[in-house]
């Protein structure tokens, strides 16, 4: 069983996103511990270990760290705002 570290940014966009989509995405978050590739999930182009999966318009980009059984939640934002760099 992996563990889930969620970065401090991320819990922040998620605390804005609606209550309805917020827990859909807390649930498949904690998931991510049995399973960190679940169907539908996408390796990021151009990354060695960085993936996302969809909820809704939500998007999850993740790192896992398999040596470590380690997985970080970098970002969690609408699919327009998702892939932007700041």
């Amino acid at each position: 069983m992996y563990t889930v570290v969620i970065h401090k940014k991320a819990e922040k966009e998620i605390d804005k996103i609606p209550d309805v989509y917020a827990i859909k995405i807390a649930e498949a978050i904690y998931d991510l511990a049995e399973n960190p590739r679940p169907s539908g999930c996408v390796k990021l182009i151009g990354s060695n270990n960085y993936y996302r999966i969809r909820i809704a318009d939500y998007r999850i980009i993740y790192s896992i760290e398999d040596d470590i059984l380690c997985i970080e939640v970098i970002k969690v934002a609408h699919r327009k705002e998702s892939y932007k760099r700041r």
